[in-house]
């Protein structure tokens, strides 16, 4: 073969493996694209469960409150109730 042979060969080599590179670099991309599109639907989903959360506690809170207000004899019976039973689980360890 001649050196244009070679030179031909060489250079076919280097397109190939520029071909190559190319295609990984967008590979790399695209798992990079496609991990941070998954990564902010995940952290949109945290915090929508988040704040999903703090509503109910809110709820929570207002609907004691109301019970409270309510049945003011009643609650402080059953808070009574509740911290004697702690008390004795406590003193039972």
């Amino acid at each position: 073969m001649s050196r244009m042979g070679h030179s031909g060969e060489a250079q076919s080599v280097k397109e190939s493996a520029a071909q190559a590179a190319e295609s990984v670099r967008e590979m790399g991309q695209q798992a990079r694209d496609a991990a941070t599109e998954k990564f902010d639907k995940l952290r949109d989903q945290a915090s929508d469960y988040y704040q999903q959360g703090r509503e109910r506690a809110r709820e929570w809170e207002q609907n004691l409150e109301e019970y409270v207000q309510e049945q003011p004899i009643k609650s402080l019976l059953i808070a009574a109730g509740v911290g004697m039973l702690l008390g004795f689980l406590w003193r039972r360890r």
